[in-house]
């Protein structure tokens, strides 16, 4: 089962990362022996309500001392952005000083509490801790020793903090080197996931790379990913450039001479003490976890009690929010996501048509826009101009003029700014041992090589399964660009795509279309076109809709429960994956590329066209893994419902929150769980902090002298 950590205490007394945005050079002169002083010491032993909670442990912890430097580190990373923002100097450098005490008031209790907890538990001991010489050489040692997980995080985090600064320097000096390279700047939206690390990926293989002797590329090891055209020149260039920082930003001792060995640098060394203490602070949270976790995790009868009462709770008040207020209810739905349920919907109690007893429903749909070309979106103003402008012209008239320009549609997949936009996400799949769509017709290029064929690095893509290969020709170029030949199809074409990729998906033939409104019926598309009269029964005031849609289909899937929507080996997931990359690839619609299951689409009047909210109603009729294409005044419109709701309303699931529902990923119970576990334990973890500093930041325990950071505090006349 997929965990979520909960961070409890997120925090650390310095600052661990680097932001190169911020500079204080020129706003105001500093000295080596000026940023030394010392602005607070913070000790949180001479308090004596912590003594008696840790007695001999708490004589542990001693003076920590924050310096001026360590104001500045925090003003470049965090605080010159609330000067951006309209802060005074003053406000800023007092509210940093304040979040410096009590990251460190934090980290000394956090530290007191893994303390007294492992030496407690036999597995180190408190004379040994204290007899280390240094912060750093305690922290190891309190985390477990230079092989412990905790010590590996924390030095991977420090070097790929320090390699993520210097890949963005020799980015630039790359580019200045090479004038020729074609830099695009197109871009288009990602699904979520993309490069994302799994939260506890430690690299085996994993160091810093300056282009020094020792810290060369092939030193940097085989988990590092160098910038493209990288070489020991441009890294030098890009570490003097981080060097050069430093000094002009007072963070450079004038006794730090052979600046080569970035290790050897104070600042490096505090940023990794500052690591150290974060992997301390999340042992401290793992620890004060586990009574917490105890309780959530509470199973009787094979039922986890607590998570089903807090559902019952929230459906509850669900129940009683919804039932009579449609408009909560679609809010409810538009906000729906991994943290936010829908567990009950409303009845639909009034009829949609004239039809007795037939009730709309609620759902969501994904939609693939195939648009007008620049001439025909000309034509189709001129259309439209002369219908509103000719009370001799219906709307009817219209749609018969627009099928002409319908039928001239031709699209291309949509994805070329992943290739020469600011990113290049593609590669050649050919070259990997993957199989995929288009394989067989030398469509080669896929996209996201990191998530698609290094599982145990990183986070696999959510809703998009990855195997859909570029529809066109491509050309990789000398100066890294590509050139794109693009296959145009028709709206017969996308619909042949879309039936052969989501039957590769799921491995067989599961995926079939009419024409028409009706799925099996007699319509054909010479049918469709040659339509004249779109009116209902004559009446030209008003439209029959259903002569607007154009084919109609059904994906058939083995599993249709909303309980395993997201469980990625059943059918339901596979289809939504692959239809969610399908949109992706065509459609230019880019709103629904950030929905998390599509649009939402009401039982009752929307504010989408009437072609659009008519096709996508009435497939949500037919169920999970109905479409339907219908003609508009944006294009031709593929709708594929992803999930509906029972139209007599009532619980959205049935969940019984058994061991192995909620172990199975995917789950409805499964992220239900994970969703109330990350939230309670926050919020025990916002409480926590908030008594560990409300408790001992006081006169006892820290002295803070802010006449020291006075002339920064006066910067900008403040």
């Amino acid at each position: 089962m997929k965990k979520l950590k909960s961070k409890l205490i997120a925090v650390a007394a310095v600052a661990v990362s680097i932001t190169m945005g911020a500079s204080l050079s020129g706003c105001v002169t500093l000295n080596e022996r000026d940023i030394k002083q010392t602005v607070s010491t913070v000790n949180v032993s001479a308090d004596a309500n912590f003594k008696a909670e840790f007695g001999s442990y708490a004589d542990a912890i001693g003076d920590e001392t924050i310096s001026k430097m360590d104001l500045i580190v925090s003003y470049l990373n965090t605080g010159y952005s609330y000067v951006q923002q309209g802060y005074t100097y003053a406000q800023v450098f007092d509210m940093l000083s304040d979040a410096l005490v009590e990251n460190t008031v934090v980290t000394q209790y956090a530290t007191a509490y893994v303390l007294k907890s492992k030496a407690e538990a036999g597995t180190l001991n408190l004379t040994t801790y204290t007899s280390k010489e240094t912060e750093k050489d305690r922290y190891e040692y309190l985390l477990g020793g230079a092989d412990s997980e905790g010590v590996k995080k924390a030095k991977y985090a420090l070097n790929s903090s320090l390699n993520g600064v210097l890949d963005s320097y020799e980015k630039n000096y790359i580019k200045s080197n090479e004038d020729d390279k074609v830099s695009g700047t197109d871009s288009r939206t990602t699904p979520t996931g993309v490069d994302t690390l799994k939260e506890d990926y430690i690299p085996e293989n994993y160091g810093v790379y300056t282009g020094y002797t020792g810290y060369l590329l092939a030193d940097a090891g085989s988990d590092y990913e160098p910038v493209d055209g990288t070489n020991r020149t441009t890294r030098r260039k890009a570490y003097s450039a981080f060097i050069n920082y430093l000094k002009n930003n007072y963070l450079l001792g004038s006794e730090e001479k052979d600046n080569t060995d970035i290790y050897n640098l104070t600042y490096v060394q505090d940023m990794y003490v500052a690591q150290l203490q974060q992997q301390v602070i999340s042992e401290f949270s793992d620890i004060f976890n586990e009574d917490r976790e105890a309780v959530i995790t509470t199973v009787e009868n094979g039922e986890y009690t607590y998570v089903k009462g807090r559902y019952q709770k929230i459906y509850d008040e669900q129940v009683a929010s919804y039932s009579d207020d449609t408009s909560a209810f679609e809010t409810a739905m538009d906000n729906m996501s991994d943290s936010s349920f829908v567990l009950y919907s409303p009845s639909t109690k009034e009829d949609t048509e004239e039809i007795a007893g037939t009730y709309g429903t609620y759902g969501y749909v994904y939609n693939i826009l195939l648009p007008y070309s620049d001439k025909q979106s000309e034509k189709l103003t001129e259309l439209q101009y002369y219908r509103d402008n000719n009370s001799q012209v219906t709307d009817s008239d219209y749609f018969a003029d627009r099928n002409k320009l319908l039928k001239e549609i031709k699209t291309t997949d949509q994805r070329s700014a992943w290739f020469n936009g600011t990113t290049d996400y593609s590669f050649n799949a050919s070259e990997t041992s993957l199989n995929y769509f288009g394989k067989d017709s030398g469509r080669d290029y896929l996209f996201f090589e990191n998530n698609l064929t290094k599982a145990e690095k990183y986070e696999a893509l959510d809703k998009y399964d990855g195997r859909y290969s570029y529809n066109g020709t491509v050309k990789k170029n000398a100066d890294g660009s590509y050139t794109l030949t693009p296959k145009k199809i028709d709206i017969d074409g996308m619909l042949d795509e879309f039936v052969a990729y989501v039957n590769y998906v799921l491995g067989g033939n599961n995926t079939t279309y009419s024409y028409g409104d009706e799925l099996g019926g007699t319509a054909t598309k010479e049918s469709y076109y040659a339509t004249t009269d779109f009116t209902k029964n004559g009446d030209k005031d008003e439209i029959d809709y259903s002569k607007l849609v154009y084919a109609t289909g059904k994906v058939t899937l083995s599993d249709l429960s909303d309980q395993n929507m997201f469980v990625k080996d059943s059918d339901r997931y596979k289809a939504l994956s692959a239809v969610n990359e399908l949109q992706y690839a065509y459609t230019t619609d880019a709103g629904i590329l950030s929905k998390y299951i599509g649009y939402t689409v009401s039982a009752y009047t929307t504010s989408y066209i009437k072609e659009f909210e008519y096709a996508a109603q009435q497939a949500l009729r037919m169920g999970v893994g109905a479409f339907k294409v219908c003609a508009g005044d944006y294009g031709w419109h593929l709708i594929y419902v992803t999930d509906t709701f029972e139209c007599a309303g009532g619980a959205t699931y049935t969940p019984v929150f058994s061991q192995e529902n909620v172990e199975k990923e995917g789950t409805f119970e499964n992220r239900f769980y994970e969703w109330i576990k990350q939230s309670d334990l926050t919020s025990e973890a916002t409480l926590k902090r908030s008594e560990i500093v409300r408790n001992l930041v006081n006169d006892d325990t820290v002295k803070t002298d802010k006449n020291v950071y006075k002339d920064l505090s006066e910067l900008g006349g403040s």
